[in-house]
């Protein structure tokens, strides 16, 4: 079965090969600004779904899968820190805070879709600088929305994870995708 992730996400697509599915990886073009007054589970929502139609217009008959992971503390989103000193900011603005990540997925086969968000809840334990600088310094998490890999060392932020699917905090809900691909007869 063709299968194209319409993503460049080295963490997706690793996720992926752990339930055997060895997907094509092709990183669409749409902007990923939020628009007005979105909230976040909206626009995490809205972009995984423009994912998959983005791809679909270049190969309409091949199942797709578009993800995307929107972070919010307060319902203010937070978004990849880029470098160091914006993930420094992040990780203060995190502790000892509660950081809702929303994670949708949309698996399009042909004209059939179907999407859903998973909405992990993390809270942060008390950060010193210390302790992150020392994160900071061995993962670089620069890539990551809030600044953290929670397959990794990241988890030594954390002080409780609450999720019905605990792949979603790393990109991709890999339960609610499986589940998508079988009802769509493409697994």
């Amino acid at each position: 079965m063709d299968i194209i992730l319409a993503s460049s996400s080295r963490y997706r697509k690793q996720l992926l090969a752990q339930v055997n599915i060895n997907a094509r990886c092709i990183a669409p073009d749409i902007d990923e600004a939020a628009h007005y007054q979105e909230q976040p589970k909206a626009q995490a929502l809205r972009l995984a779904i423009a994912k998959t139609h983005h791809i679909a217009q270049h190969a309409p008959h091949v199942t797709i899968i578009g993800s995307d992971q929107v972070a919010s503390l307060n319902g203010v989103p937070l978004g990849k820190p880029g470098d160091y000193e914006k993930a420094v900011q992040q990780l203060q603005l995190q502790s000892g805070q509660t950081v809702l990540f929303h994670t949708a997925v949309c698996v399009r086969k042909g004209p059939a879709l179907l999407s859903d968000v998973v909405t992990t809840e993390v809270e942060f334990r008390p950060l010193t600088s210390a302790d992150i600088e020392d994160y900071l310094k061995q993962e670089q998490p620069f890539d990551c929305a809030g600044s953290f890999k929670s397959e990794g060392l990241g988890l030594s932020l954390f002080k409780r994870v609450t999720s019905d699917d605990p792949s979603a905090l790393i990109g991709l809900p890999l339960i609610t995708t499986l589940n998508f691909l079988r009802t769509l007869g493409a697994r």
